[in-house]
């Protein structure tokens, strides 16, 4: 069941212009369909304005902070994107607490300033407040806007990201310890949230079954159709701190005949990758979104070679879904956020096992397995997440205790 006929103000880390999969932007078009929403993107700050030639994807929001573009954009007739017009000051590379936290909440006026206005433009007089994983930017926020409710979505546990630890280990506890309602899309995060504040629930993940979608048949993208069989491939962003480089080195050595395919955005590590100087190593770039399924179809076997870390071990694996959506065996590192997977997939405890799992991938893979796949994977719907969602924001507003929660939910 949604919520329905209510107010949603929802702030995070991406902003509605990303052309990359997120769950904020699936959250919010699902509650969109039942409620007023209104997406504040990420605000501007005095970094990017100096180096704005760089980022040409913010013209039209530094065209909203000179006054030439509308703030406010009407996606459908329940939902709004907002561009904050205010100028933050950049402060992450502030080490000193007492500093810091000053200019975080000036920076927070000026966000919730703007919120403000956009909600009394939409006739917003009450609102829930959905922060998704905004650890500082949303800090103050229930203090200063007065939401009926305020909910902290923890999807990545960003403090052991280098950008973000330095404040992030002092506020993000005091953070979750705050809010009305706090939620995440893995056990892992769900026990870490707990830590802090009791109010705290899984709510699952979904995946764009729609899009990705195994029963249909895609025509293979130009770029793969000469690269030969087996093709063993990775599809998402190829960051150093997530994924661990000598993973693939050693698959693509230990079989000189297997293709391995690696589509995304490289950080610098990879950039500087030793894989580039192997011939059945092929990087084929970031895709758009859209053609993604195309891609995974002409895979063989897909991975999820990640290191195993504070970031990664509770993190979903969003990726995995997408990859069993279309039927395609998986072989991933063995994560506390992989268990529920680990009957569908080929989990590996260490770099040794991947090309073993590999073979063995390769060899028992057959329509029954797929279909398995396949079926498992669209349990995993945003709109039974959402449903969850909802489910916990009413379950708070009647004021019921973790176990009381539990109790009715199992009622239901």
């Amino acid at each position: 069941m949604l919520i329905s006929g209510r107010n949603i103000v929802i702030i995070g880390l991406q902003p509605w212009y990303t052309d990359i999969g997120s769950n904020c932007k699936h959250i919010a078009t699902i509650l969109a369909t039942t409620n007023q929403v209104l997406y504040v993107n990420i605000p501007l700050n005095r970094k990017l304005l100096l180096f704005k030639k760089k980022y040409p994807e913010l013209a039209y929001h530094f065209g909203v902070a000179r006054g030439t573009k509308p703030a406010l954009v009407q996606i459908n007739d329940h939902f709004w994107n907002f561009y904050p017009p205010s100028i933050h000051e950049s402060i992450n590379w502030i080490r000193s607490a007492y500093a810091f936290d000053k200019l975080n909440f000036l920076n927070n006026k000026r966000l919730a300033r703007d919120i403000h206005w956009a909600a009394t433009e939409l006739g917003f007089e009450n609102y829930l407040l959905f922060n998704d994983n905004d650890i500082f930017r949303g800090y103050y926020l229930k203090e200063l806007l007065h939401p009926e409710m305020y909910i902290y979505y923890c999807r990545d546990y960003l403090r052991s990201v280098p950008y973000f630890s330095y404040h992030a280990n002092r506020i993000e506890p005091l953070h979750i310890s705050k809010a009305d309602l706090a939620l995440s899309n893995s056990y892992y995060l769900e026990d870490y949230l707990k830590q802090f504040n009791p109010n705290s629930f899984y709510t699952g993940q979904g995946c764009n079954i729609e899009l990705f979608n195994g029963y249909k048949t895609f025509d293979p993208p130009e770029d793969i159709k000469h690269i030969p069989h087996p093709r063993i491939g990775y599809v998402g962003n190829l960051y150093g701190l997530r994924l661990d480089e000598e993973i693939f080195f050693s698959i693509a050595k230990h079989n000189p005949d297997w293709q391995i395919i690696l589509i995304g955005p490289e950080d610098e590590s990879f950039r500087k990758s030793k894989l580039h100087d192997l011939a059945n190593v092929h990087f084929l770039g970031k895709k758009p979104l859209e053609s993604l399924p195309a891609y995974i179809q002409s895979i063989d076997v897909c991975l999820n070679p990640q290191r195993v870390n504070e970031l990664t071990i509770g993190n979903y694996p969003l990726k995995v879904d997408e990859y069993l959506a279309m039927g395609k065996p998986v072989v991933a590192t063995r994560t506390h956020a992989m268990k529920m997977f680990e009957t569908y997939c080929y989990l590996a405890e260490k770099k040794e096992d991947f090309p073993i799992l590999i073979e063995q991938a390769l060899y028992e893979n057959n329509p029954l397995l797929e279909e398995k796949r396949k079926s498992f994977a669209s349990t995993h719907t945003w709109e039974h997440t959402v449903s969850m969602i909802s489910e916990y924001i009413l379950l708070t507003e009647k004021g019921l205790s973790k176990y009381q929660m539990k109790a009715a939910k199992n009622e239901s």
